[in-house]
């Protein structure tokens, strides 16, 4: 989602012009996903539990995962029981261009991305991944999801440790074999540091449950989250 640094107005500003070229809200509310290459939005992809986890810790872990707009990905993952926080930032570049406005020129090697610290012994690794996967973005769609572009927006994970970079190769080479989707995972494995973006990002979805973005491409992403892993959302 581009915006200027501004805050809300300049969200507000945008969306205004960005939505007038997107399809057309459809009579039940929401776009019509499926036909702007985002089908599961609506959804949750049945995806089958990874073989290979990462042994629970007393205390949290971390998991730091990108796919898209980070509004979104905070707001699934912000909904997963074991799940204490989730910060929206950017991974895979170097501090001192982790802003919006500097990743916004597609040029920094930043993805927005989320952070989430859980308890290990209430959700394991592999059941985030198997959110991540299923319905919090698109693994098949090359430096894009839905409405916005650019390798920003990539799909990528970035391990804390040895642990997580096995259990995340494993479970993708999991999916491509079992033909999970009918593309090729584009997901990548990167190495990074993670940098927490501005406030104005931060619960997004939350402070602006009618946000034109949110309600077109985030809550039906909530939605289909909360009916395919009924036992896992709180």
């Amino acid at each position: 989602m581009r915006v200027a640094a501004s805050g809300k107005s300049a969200v507000a500003a945008h969306l205004d012009a960005m939505l007038k070229t997107l399809l057309p809200v459809a009579a039940a509310g929401g776009l019509l996903l499926a036909s702007a290459g985002f089908a599961h939005a609506e959804r949750a992809v049945p995806i089958p539990a990874a073989r290979v986890d990462v042994p629970a810790t007393p205390g949290t872990q971390t998991a730091v995962l990108a796919g898209g707009c980070f509004w979104g990905m905070e707001a699934v993952f912000e909904r997963v029981k074991g799940v204490k926080t989730v910060t929206a930032g950017y991974a895979g570049g170097t501090r001192g261009d982790a802003s919006y406005p500097q990743v916004s020129t597609e040029t920094t090697r930043h993805a927005e991305a989320v952070r989430i610290v859980f308890d290990p012994r209430e959700v394991s690794y592999a059941t985030l991944l198997r959110v991540y996967f299923s319905i919090a973005h698109d693994p098949t769609q090359l430096n894009r999801q839905g409405p916005d572009s650019g390798p920003s927006y990539r799909s990528a994970i970035f391990p804390q440790d040895a642990r997580q970079a096995a259990v995340a190769r494993a479970y993708i080479a999991q999916l491509g074999q079992a033909k999970s989707f009918g593309k090729p995972i584009v997901t990548r494995i990167e190495q990074g540091a993670f940098y927490p973006a501005e406030a104005y990002h931060q619960n997004f979805y939350d402070r602006n449950p009618n946000h034109p973005y949110i309600v077109a491409w985030d809550k039906p992403k909530v939605a289909a989250f909360k009916a395919g892993f009924p036992t896992l959302a709180r």
